[in-house]
Parts: structure tokens; sequence; C-alpha cells
């Protein structure tokens, strides 16, 4: 049917859904009516990001308005900005797993309750990229984690529980046969590194703390560039599974930072 999926049963017997990180919930909002003509939501870390590409959305399609008067949606919350142009909904995830873990699954839910159908979720943001051009756009095929594997592991309770991080394929070559209409930015598919912190984890040598050489990070960088991976940021793998798990047709797009 093109819903969006929530795998919850405990939902059901719930009195209102408060979606509190949002500034939302069943009863305080009409959730349809707001959002039920959401066809499509871009995700990026930085709230002033996403106020940005709503403006452009709204210019883009025409919309009433210059674009300055958009609203954020979540201004009750401190957490994350919302805006909607049209069927288009940007929103604000932050940095890291655990945040974008949070926006997701109360976008989802948030989705869910409006009936929306056939939503397209794409994370558009910057990474670091690896063997490429700087200024480059990586499209993600699979999202892997730090030993390259297509997994994002999440602990439930005392359990490990491994997900999946297959992204929709056809949608990655359909946006980069969009690509091919911006020559500015190289346009490739590659896998996306996902880790857990930004300065060790990504093999950086100036953070406070450093426990590995310059030729040990090079050795790493180069197996982790045998295996595919062509850029690595911190949201990925938790975004990847989320999606799939959910019924979302989702896809990542990082822009590597010069």
């Amino acid at each position: 049917s093109g819903l969006v999926l929530v795998k919850n049963p405990h939902l059901d017997s719930m009195e209102e859904d408060v979606l509190y990180h949002l500034d939302l919930g069943t009863k305080t909002h009409n959730l349809p009516a707001m959002f039920g003509d959401i066809k499509f939501v871009c995700v990026g870390g930085s709230p002033n990001r996403m106020r940005a590409f709503a403006q452009f959305m709204q210019r883009e399609l025409g919309l009433a308005g210059d674009g300055e008067d958009v609203t954020d949606i979540c201004a009750g919350s401190d957490r994350y900005a919302m805006y909607q142009a049209g069927p288009v909904l940007s929103i604000s995830h932050g940095m890291g797993i655990p945040s974008i873990s949070i926006m997701l699954h109360e976008l989802i839910k948030l989705l869910h309750h409006a009936k929306c159908r056939d939503v397209t979720i794409i994370r558009i943001g910057t990474s670091g990229g690896l063997g490429i051009e700087a200024g480059s756009v990586v499209i993600t095929d699979t999202a892997v984690d730090s030993s390259f594997q297509p997994r994002f592991e999440q602990v439930v309770l005392d359990d490990v529980v491994v997900r999946s991080t297959q992204l929709d394929k056809d949608l990655a070559e359909e946006l980069l046969a969009c690509s091919r209409e911006i020559p500015d930015f190289p346009t490739l598919i590659g896998h996306t590194m996902c880790t857990y912190d930004f300065y060790e984890g990504q093999g950086r040598l100036d953070g406070a703390l450093c426990s590995f050489s310059s030729e040990k990070k090079l050795e790493y960088l180069r197996r982790a560039y045998d295996a595919g991976v062509r850029n690595i940021e911190m949201e990925s793998t938790a975004f990847a599974a989320l999606c799939g798990l959910c019924g979302l047709k989702g896809e990542s797009c990082s822009f590597h930072l010069p």
C-alpha cells in the first residue's frame, strides 16, 4: 500500500503517541492534515542547512513566499529543526548515530500517523572522502561499519541485534542520472563507512587522544578503499537500517568537503 510501517505492537495500546523531540503528538496535532501530502523527506545534520534547503525547495517548486518565511515546526523543542515546502519535509538530525536514530524513530512514527504513502527519504550531508576528488558527491549503495561489513549493530536490552544496511539501488541510480545535469559536482556510487566517533574512529591524528601511528592509519584506509569505501561519516548505518525495516525508500548523498 506504500504506507510507512512501524514495527511496534505497543503503539496500538497507547492513548497518545508523543513525539517528544519533535514537539508533536497525536492528540495535540492533526498529523494527517499537517503532513499527509509529504512525498519526500530530506534530512541533514545542521538546522541552518536544512532551513536553507527548505527555502531552496520553496523557490524551486514555485511556492508562495520568498523563502524567508519558512517556519520551524519543531520550534518548541531545541533538539531538531523541521521545515515544510509543499510535499517536501526538511529536518535536521544532529551529529552521530544516537542523534539521527532518535529523530528517525519519531519521524517514522510521524509519517505513519499522518498516513503518508510512497515516501522517499534522502540524507544530504558532508563527509570525508577516501581516494576521490575533493568536492565530489558520494551516493551510498551500502553503508558499512568500521570492519567494512554491511551491518548496523544495535544493543537492545542486553542483546546485540544486527540489521541490514542495504539502501535502495534503483534510487541510487536515479540520483546518479540526475547528477549528470549538474557538472560542477563529480558524483559516484560507493560504500559509505559509518563510525561512532569523529576523531579516533575516523583515523584522525588531531584529537585529544590518538592511540595509533600515521602508518597504521594509512594502512587501514587503504584496506577500506579496497573494500569499496569511498567516504566516511557518522550516521549512514542507522539511517539505512531504520529506513529498510520501516519500508522507506531511502538513500544517502554526501559531499566530500575540500
